[in-house]
């Protein structure tokens, strides 16, 4: 295993999934690249007066921040880690990182909602699960519906 992708969503489990991403990553020897899916695309922010535009950049922003910021903690404990913020649908957007990475692994949480939910809204683990050509490791959120 030398890449793994970590799929994040700032969720109650992200810390937890990094977390067990950056210990496979160390046991391995892999580069963990650590990635969030902006779901806005370029039309939806046309639609926006200024004010909320910037008030999404600056959200934006502060993703991408964390995200290096959680990238560098992790160089600085041995594990060869980069922070990625890409834009579009989440489930196309981590295949295709993943695809681009070629990475052999990719993790992310698992929110357990109710079928009637998935049915409804769908899931984002559950397209990255059909799409994906490597294997899928979910780590579950601590409380239902995190």
């Amino acid at each position: 295993m030398k890449r793994i992708l970590c799929a994040v969503d700032f969720s109650n489990v992200t810390r937890e999934v990094i977390g067990h991403a950056s210990t496979l990553a160390h046991k391995f020897g892999a580069e963990l690249w650590i990635v969030h899916v902006a779901p806005p695309d370029l039309d939806y922010f046309k639609a926006m007066d200024r004010e909320e535009r910037n008030a999404v950049a600056s959200g934006l922003h502060a993703e991408h921040h964390w995200m290096q910021e959680q990238a560098r903690e992790l160089r600085e404990s041995g594990v060869n880690a980069s922070g990625l913020l890409l834009r579009g649908a989440p489930v196309d957007a981590i295949l295709d990182e993943a695809n681009k990475l070629n990475a052999d692994l990719i993790i992310m949480g698992s929110h357990g909602h109710t079928a009637m939910y998935r049915v409804l809204v769908g899931s984002v683990s559950e397209g990255v699960l059909r799409g994906a050509t490597v294997p899928v490791l979910f780590i579950p959120a601590s409380t239902p519906g995190s």
